[in-house]
């Protein structure tokens, strides 16, 4: 579905990402995993056409990304859930879902309807304003954002980041219920423990290149992994 390849970026003069590869299949969960600072948001945001690629190539259902605005990404099928959520601040839970709304692929698409059964908790906030929300509100407004452009792959971009736990607990059930449902994630975050049960297959990057790769199973057989690359 998602094909990356020695993509490369940079921030002015200072090159972040080098030679990054992976792939996310059809109906898989796949993670990037690294420390801050290490280049995954750079590599979502370069993915999405937010920053601009300097090498490499990208594509998404062999259709090329690289090159093309935002805007024709999402299109595509690629919905995004940023870091730190960007919610609407004076819109309502409703507006807020309604303004991402694009019934473009799937039989059985994202509507208002399923997003609320989905989140009852938006139902119940509908009329608040994205700004009157808690954070774990937020985020599940987020998400909700994000499936009613009905993406072929879903994109995280710190999934629990500044969450309590309880509500970090939601989240993951949500995105295994997605899984459940076939659908296609990238995510990023520091839960490991959290990861390893949902994710199918890890892409660990260090200084901008990606130095592991390996599924749930071979992450937990080789703690090496994470004392060199993903602990504080």
């Amino acid at each position: 579905m998602l094909s990356v390849r020695n993509l490369a970026a940079s921030y002015g003069p200072a090159q972040v990402l080098f030679d990054v590869g992976f792939a996310v299949n059809a109906g898989e969960v796949v993670t990037l995993l690294g420390r801050n600072g290490m280049g995954k948001t750079t590599t979502i945001h370069t993915l999405m056409g937010l920053v601009a690629a300097t090498g490499g190539a990208a594509s998404f259902e062999g259709r090329p990304l690289i090159g093309l605005p935002p805007y024709r990404i999402a299109q595509a099928g690629l919905g995004l859930v940023p870091e730190g959520r960007q919610v609407f601040p004076t819109l309502t839970v409703e507006e807020n879902l309604v303004a991402t709304a694009a019934a473009r692929f799937g039989a059985a698409p994202w509507t208002l309807e399923r997003v609320y059964a989905f989140f009852p908790r938006l139902a119940e906030r509908r009329r608040n304003m994205g700004d009157q929300l808690s954070g774990g509100e937020q985020q599940m407004l987020a998400i909700g954002r994000a499936l009613m452009t009905n993406p072929k792959l879903l994109i995280l971009d710190e999934a629990t980041e500044g969450l309590a736990p309880l509500v970090r607990h939601e989240i993951w059930a949500c995105l295994k219920r997605l899984k459940e449902a076939g659908q296609a994630i990238l995510v990023v975050d520091k839960n490991i423990d959290a990861l390893t049960k949902l994710a199918d297959r890890h892409v660990v990057i260090e200084k901008g290149h990606v130095v592991w790769t390996g599924t749930s199973a071979q992450l937990a057989a080789d703690p090496s992994v994470r004392e060199r690359y993903l602990q504080a």
